[in-house]
């Protein structure tokens, strides 16, 4: 069992940048593997970034060049640096942990709450 606390996001104009955080707490294997999803209203989440213990990170072809993904083995918190922030950015954000080590783009681990990052034009 993991438990996932998420912190940061809020409001932003274009341009600016923002930071989330995710701290795991509970069973290491299920945290191999951790991401952050995306989802605004009527559409279905999105993984925008993953990353595992193993491999260099992955991106969505939305948001790679602007935003970095980094995971603290040692602490087990995620986070999501994202830079350069568009108003198509404005979603929920949800941070996953999964023990699928080939952290494939669909995981269907422990979920985070729930952060809304809205940017404005």
């Amino acid at each position: 069992q993991v438990h996932l606390v998420q912190s940061g996001g809020g409001a932003v104009q274009t341009g600016g940048s923002l930071t989330l955080s995710c701290a795991a707490t509970g069973s290491s294997p299920d945290t191999v593997c951790m991401a952050w999803f995306r989802q605004v209203p009527g559409k279905g989440r999105v993984n925008i970034a993953r990353v595992n213990s193993d491999t260099n990170p992955n991106y969505h072809r939305s948001v790679k060049g602007r935003f970095t993904i980094t995971k603290d083995n040692s602490k087990n918190i995620l986070t999501l640096q994202m830079d350069s922030l568009k108003p198509e950015d404005s979603a929920m954000y949800y941070c996953v942990a999964d023990s699928n080590r080939a952290c494939t783009e669909s995981l269907n681990g422990f979920w985070g709450q729930g952060t809304q990052v809205t940017v404005s034009s």
